[in-house]
């Protein structure tokens, strides 16, 4: 897209909201293994341990294990290799960026009176980036998914979305600018007419008739394939701070709670070429669109550790559904210029579109945890948790434009697991970690997102009072991406691989 000279801003204050989908329910709603060297380490697998600042923002319990307060800070570099396939297409992307993905202290109060069963009591707080979104991809095929009413086309998109309107509901008036156009529109009508007045202004669509009661339109690309250029980029992260209070009770009972502050931030750009040699007026549509969100929630966590003996730990915990207030902006870009028998300029709105916020709710889980230490030589930890994404919901619920996507969340998404296993053997100053994660998918056909695998190696020294430690890991998922909600909805298969080298600095207070 060229660079824009002169933004305009457009408020949409109807009802009508960009388009929400499973896909933005699911981006706010999972969370990936991040966090200190030592957590990653053992795969997450910490629920009942404890005694580590990402554990901490597991199970809140986790803070009343330390013996004096403490404090960590991490960084990482994250690693993410995309195939794409589409069609005939195959496509390889990576990128690699550090980030500084964790930091916290807690402060441990130990109670002198040896008279009370309450030990200890602790403060903490702790950031942990929960997910990051970063990536990008890109997919090239030859479309030939033809059913004869060019559905392999973005051209499909802008006929859907036209589709029963009036041609005065989607177009310019007499000596009126694509800007201040496309911003009425939106303001006045919403997202589906905005869609359409690109389509209309473009010559993609070609109204039956030239009257402003037309409702009926027709398409100016022939049926047949189309080669797709579709690229894919995205930067930002969902986060987390916890703010954190736990107790010690007798010897063997710590109790925590977490409430928990979140924060959403995310960009994201899409860009489609399409080309063909199918013999209509228009041979080429070059369409461009971008997202940019953020968001703050509100969540909180119980949870407890027992110790059943010197040996034995369990650890319970429940995770509340993340209460989100999420805004969003975009803007949009059509360019048919190189048509055959018409000169076109782009249409550049220089718009962006202001939406009315919205709130998501995300799924609660519960997490239940079993470790075994052996005394100072090692430990074995394994965590299971349970989430059920059907249970995610945009709101507020009576809203036409969130009903449809409520009762399609609650249709495909079910309930998934998520195993993870992690060990540690300590040698003098050294400790050897390894782990294996297992998620499954949050869809119940499987297909379009699959299950997770992952594991970690890490490696820790201990200086006394400071600690340092390093850790690789890796997860795989293959996913399907649909390329758009409306018209154009096939789909680029995408192979993920994500690999993480990260390092954290530990060290009593």
């Amino acid at each position: 897209m060229k660079k824009l000279s002169l933004l305009l801003i457009g408020l949409l204050s109807t009802p009508f909201i960009y388009g929400q989908d499973i896909t933005d329910a699911l981006r706010y709603s999972q969370d990936e293994i991040q966090g200190t060297a030592r957590f990653r380490a053992l795969s997450g697998a910490f629920g009942a341990l404890g005694g580590d600042m990402s554990a901490v923002s597991l199970n809140p319990a986790g803070s009343a294990v330390f013996n004096s307060s403490h404090a960590s800070f991490t960084l990482s570099n994250l690693d993410t290799k995309n195939d794409a396939q589409y069609f005939n297409g195959f496509n390889s992307t990576s990128d690699s960026k550090f980030d500084i993905n964790q930091g916290g202290a807690a402060f441990v109060f130990v109670n002198h009176n040896s008279n009370s069963p309450w030990r200890k009591f602790a403060l903490s707080v702790n950031y942990d980036k929960t997910k990051n979104l970063e990536t990008s991809w890109f997919a090239s095929g030859l479309n030939t998914n033809n059913d004869g009413q060019f559905s392999n086309s973005i051209a499909s998109y802008f006929y859907d979305y036209a589709d029963g309107l009036r041609l005065d509901q989607i177009s310019a008036f007499p000596d009126e600018s694509i800007s201040n156009a496309y911003s009425d529109i939106g303001s006045t009508y919403g997202f589906a007419n905005q869609q359409a007045f690109l389509g209309y202004e473009s010559y993609i669509l070609e109204p039956d008739t030239n009257d402003d009661a037309n409702t009926l339109y027709s398409a100016n690309v022939a049926n047949g394939n189309f080669h797709h250029d579709y690229s894919y980029a995205s930067t930002g992260y969902n986060g987390k701070i916890a703010f954190n209070a736990a107790f010690q009770y007798e010897d063997n009972l710590y109790l925590g709670i977490n409430l928990n502050s979140h924060l959403i931030n995310f960009d994201r750009s899409t860009y489609l070429k399409e080309d063909n040699t199918n013999g209509g007026l228009i041979n080429y549509i070059d369409f461009g669109n971008t997202l940019s969100t953020t968001g703050s929630g509100f969540s909180f966590q119980l949870g407890g550790i027992m110790k059943l003996s010197p040996e034995f730990r369990i650890g319970l915990v429940y995770d509340s559904p993340t209460w989100y207030t999420i805004s969003e902006e975009t803007t949009q870009y059509l360019d048919t210029s190189e048509l055959a028998n018409i000169s076109q300029d782009p249409i550049d709105p220089q718009i962006t579109n202001v939406y009315p916020d919205y709130k998501l709710q995300t799924p609660g889980k519960f997490t239940g945890s079993l470790a075994y230490v052996f005394g100072e030589q090692g430990l074995i930890s394994f965590d299971y948790s349970v989430k059920d994404y059907s249970k995610t919901k945009f709101k507020p619920e009576s809203d036409p434009a969130f009903i449809d996507q409520n009762n399609n969340i609650s249709s495909e998404l079910t309930s998934a697991s998520t195993y993870r296993i992690g060990g540690e053997y300590k040698y003098k100053q050294f400790s050897f970690r390894g782990g294996y994660r297992f998620e499954e998918s949050p869809y119940k056909n499987g297909s379009t997102i699959g299950d997770l695998n992952g594991y970690s190696l890490g490696l820790g020294f201990n200086f006394g009072n400071t600690k340092l430690d390093i850790t690789y890991d890796q997860a795989q998922r293959a996913s399907q991406y649909q390329l758009y909600n409306v018209g154009l909805t096939d789909s680029a298969n995408i192979d993920t691989k994500n690999s993480n080298v990260t390092l954290s600095l530990s060290f009593n207070i």
